[in-house]
């Protein structure tokens, strides 16, 4: 194809509050940065959307700093239930799982659901799922995540959700993997996964396998982070999207949809990708773990100004 365009890409690894003095920043960006280079370089081989935010959302999953895949949070009754979901902005379909538990990769079940006529399952379904493509069972649990658990028992879980990046006395919160992806056909795809807010009541549902934060179409693509229940009461991926499609452009709706997140006290952050290459994220949150590729060199927003309610790539 002679007029192929260049690919971009932005991930994050949660939102939260400051990772400073904790150690937690370098080890953070070299673990995004990693990850950038490897999805980047499939992009740059021509490989799709699609298939650059799935392995992007399979290294973030095996990364057990985040919590989403090795690494989830432990609900109140100890157990891990992940969600993840996948949405192909060239087809517009999307495809979830919900409350999965002992899969490795929770994204793999998102993907193997978008050419089925029923794309979004449950709990019950996910299992049946995993049965069925013969996947290995797999412990997610990391020693660090239990001992979180184990503490918060002993204080009968008066925390509100466990840490977003697994670091021993680490108080940041809230967190999701996402991948949003622009291929050289000019394809958007964008995925999410997540362990959960950690310690909630059994079989709550995040946002991260729903259209309110993970949604893509031809235009533009957003994958969100945060409270789930803020992201879901704002709708705040579609809104992005939709804006983009009725004409915004991505930093336009970007800064509209966040503006309004804040003015109704929600707590969350998001990247995203349009058509044109634009790259931009935005947050309420204090930190937003998110690099990317701007097809001449990878960047972060770990150290990005607070007074921003947005930022470009």
């Amino acid at each position: 194809m002679s007029n192929q365009i260049e690919p971009k890409l932005i991930i994050h690894g949660g939102a939260g509050s400051s990772l400073k003095g904790k150690g937690g920043l370098e080890s953070v960006r070299q673990s995004l940065h990693e990850i950038v280079t490897e999805v980047y370089q499939l992009l740059i081989e021509g490989k799709s959307a699609t298939e650059a935010v799935i392995r992007g959302c399979q290294l973030l999953e095996d990364n057990p700093r985040f919590n989403a895949g090795t690494g989830s949070v432990l609900q109140s009754d100890g157990q891990i239930r992940m969600s993840a979901s996948l949405m192909d902005g060239e087809k517009q379909r999307f495809s979830g799982v919900i409350n999965v538990s002992r899969v490795k990769n929770p994204i793999n079940l998102a993907q193997n659901l978008q050419n089925q006529e029923d794309r979004i399952l449950s709990d019950y379904g996910s299992a049946e799922l995993l049965r069925e493509l013969n996947l290995p069972i797999y412990d997610p649990l990391t020693d660090l995540r239990l001992h979180e658990w184990i503490e918060e028992r002993k204080e009968n879980f008066t925390r509100k959700m466990a840490g977003v990046v697994a670091e021993n006395n680490d108080n940041a919160k809230r967190g999701t993997i996402g991948v949003v992806a622009l291929d050289k056909q000019g394809r958007i795809s964008a995925g999410t996964s997540t362990g959960g807010k950690g310690l909630e009541r059994i079989g709550r549902v995040s946002d991260s396998a729903m259209p309110a934060g993970n949604y893509a179409n031809s235009q533009a693509g957003v994958s969100c982070t945060g409270i789930g229940e803020d992201i879901i009461d704002e709708c705040l991926a579609a809104k992005v999207v939709i804006r983009v499609t009725d004409g915004l452009s991505l930093a336009e709706a970007m800064e509209k949809s966040i503006q309004e997140a804040l003015t109704n006290q929600r707590d969350l952050g998001a990247i995203a990708l349009d058509y044109n290459g634009s790259i931009v994220w935005g947050k309420t949150s204090e930190v937003l773990l998110a690099a990317y590729h701007n097809g001449k060199n990878i960047g972060d927003c770990l150290e990005w100004d607070d007074n921003k309610l947005i930022g470009n790539g």
